[in-house]
């Protein structure tokens, strides 16, 4: 195979393979390419911060979407991590990860201009939504970088005028140096002013939540710090508002809790653990509802991006 090929190949065969790729329209546009390690950041906490040169998945990367990463020679099973930003003109992806098995850690050891095997841009990612251009993007730990590419993604787009408000939330230290804000937020605590300087320097708006005493960030859970936002919010204000979150999954249970509380539209992005990421093997397949019953679906391909009511229904009243 090529050092830069579609998975599942691009032509017809007498097998039926145009008739797959029809079915599974992702098997045309995952991407196998030999990728440059063009730089490595590190953090507190065993955090790290990788670009790498892989054109062809900048090219078609979108906010939510993730990379099946071969963190080292000698370690046959790839790590799924998020994509994190994207630049399809200079051919580069960024991610975010942390240090918590040998995966990582030999990924936490590469160099500048070692390369890397990266299988992606994988899944389905978030759908915004013009008609509420109020974003509320929440993420937790590891689960920051899709809100992070959201919040570009968003920046970029010119077809209404966006307003995207990302908060975060953790109990390590952020991997990055915050900043007190000087973008003022209606409805905010005021004590609340530490923000993400990369999106403050995009004019995007930002705020931080942890249990764990940092200067300038909100004392409790994301969600909570996002229930006091969107209750200062005017019902005009609430009606243009959208939810998107990505984290563990009790935050992202707050979170749809949260939104059918406010009563707004919530996606979610799950984090489950992969050996295909191609919707191959079904072991990351999770219990989804749809209007016939429950379902299993793969969060690889089928998502990872759900409608946050398919995999956090109401509890009925007992």
């Amino acid at each position: 195979m090529s050092a830069a090929a579609p998975l599942g190949g691009n032509g017809v065969d007498g097998n039926g393979a145009a008739n797959d790729r029809a079915a599974r329209p992702h098997r045309a546009t995952i991407m196998l390419e030999d990728a440059p390690v063009l730089a490595h950041s590190h953090f507190d906490a065993e955090q790290h911060v990788l670009r790498l040169g892989a054109p062809r998945c900048a090219a078609r990367a979108t906010p939510g979407s993730f990379v099946h990463l071969r963190c080292g020679t000698d370690l046959p099973m790839r790590r799924p991590l998020s994509i994190m930003r994207a630049d399809a003109l200079a051919g580069w992806i960024e991610v975010l990860y942390k240090v918590v098995g040998p995966g990582t850690r030999a990924l936490s050891l590469v160099e500048p201009q070692q390369r890397l095997s990266v299988l992606g841009p994988i899944g389905q990612g978030f759908v915004p939504h013009a008609a509420r251009p109020r974003v509320l993007a929440i993420g937790g730990g590891v689960g920051i970088p899709p809100m992070v590419f959201l919040a570009e993604h968003l920046r970029a787009r010119t077809d209404t005028a966006w307003k995207p408000l990302v908060l975060m939330g953790s109990e390590i230290p952020f991997p990055f140096r915050t900043r007190p804000s000087t973008i003022l937020i209606p409805g905010m605590p005021e004590a609340v002013i530490a923000a993400m300087p990369l999106l403050e320097g995009w004019g995007v708006a930002s705020r931080l939540a942890t249990l764990s005493g940092f200067a300038g960030c909100f004392d409790g859970y994301v969600t909570e710090l996002a229930r006091a936002w969107l209750s200062a919010l005017p019902a005009g204000a609430l009606s243009e508002t959208e939810l998107y979150a990505c984290g563990p999954t009790p935050m992202l249970a707050a979170t749809a809790r949260l939104a059918r509380e406010f009563r707004l539209p919530c996606q979610v992005a799950l984090e489950e653990f992969m050996v295909c990421a191609v919707g191959g093997c079904a072991g990351c397949a999770v219990e989804v509802q749809t209007p016939a019953g429950p379902a299993m679906k793969r969060v690889c391909v089928d998502g990872p991006v759900f409608d946050a009511n398919t995999i956090f229904p109401a509890v009925p009243a007992v």
